[in-house]
């Protein structure tokens, strides 16, 4: 599932590739862009922003989101793509590689200096370069009465967290993920916890929370609903947990996981 390690990691095997090339073929296949053709500009960087991903030329910022299915592969010239070519949102080609875009949940392309009007909302990113631990804190505690798994989750207040993250940072915190933020106990623990297990596992192939990248080992709770807590063998329960204010299971409503007895 991609969360913002997974995303930072793709963004640097990106930018080894493409950063200072020359792009050869600019293939977009989103009806709103496909007149776009970047062919002859020179890729100046690539960058994350908590979970979305910039791929900035000399002219504009191509911005997109993985959501739930959505990857960026990395293929040398002429390699088969592992993946349908129907699955396909955008081709970029060097000289020596080619960056495929499938299943993109979002693909924007902007002028450079509209970037900060997709990610400018977002709250210090935990893997950048200008990470903030304070304003993180800060942004948390505006909402005392929001349940600690909704504020984790929400970008607007620390980027790059995703639902395996804040149903495992709950776990380790001991902490239910419905307990409002103002309750949580030393937040600004979970806050160093969260950037942290991120750091850990952001050249990680295999992400892992327990320490143990073994198939089925990696989660304390996360996907593990109905089976023993690692640590005290109480059944992991599971549930959904989404902002009050959305009727049905919308936007915000996501599995959360938790084990009665090591969370409270």
């Amino acid at each position: 599932m991609p969360e913002g390690d997974t995303v930072y990691r793709t963004a640097k095997n990106l930018g080894s590739a493409l950063t200072g090339a020359v792009l050869t073929v600019c293939d977009v296949r989103v009806p709103r862009y496909a007149t776009v053709d970047l062919t002859g500009e020179t890729v100046d960087s690539v960058a994350s922003r908590g979970k979305h991903l910039l791929i900035r030329t000399d002219s504009s910022v191509l911005h997109s989101h993985l959501k739930m299915e959505g990857a960026w592969h990395l293929y040398r010239t002429g390699t088969r793509w592992r993946r349908p070519a129907f699955e396909a949102r955008i081709v970029l080609r060097t000289e020596g590689w080619q960056a495929v875009g499938f299943a993109l949940g979002t693909l924007e392309i902007l002028p450079r200096d509209q970037e900060e009007d997709v990610v400018g909302y977002l709250g210090p990113d935990l893997l950048g370069p200008d990470w903030d631990a304070d304003e993180a804190l800060r942004r948390l505690q505006r909402a005392p009465d929001r349940a600690v798994g909704l504020a984790l989750l929400d970008q607007r207040n620390l980027a790059g967290i995703g639902n395996v993250y804040r149903n495992e940072l709950c776990f380790l915190r001991g902490v239910l993920p419905t307990r409002p933020v103002a309750e949580v106990p030393d937040l600004p623990r979970m806050v160093e916890l969260a950037k942290r297990s991120l750091e850990a596992n952001k050249n990680r192939v295999k992400r892992t929370l327990t320490g143990d990248t073994r198939d089925g080992r990696q989660d304390w709770v996360y996907g593990r609903a109905g089976r023993p807590c690692r640590r005290c063998g109480t059944r992991i329960e599971g549930g959904t947990l989404g902002d009050p204010v959305r009727q049905g299971r919308g936007a915000t409503d996501r599995d959360i996981y938790w084990c009665p007895r090591c969370q409270h």
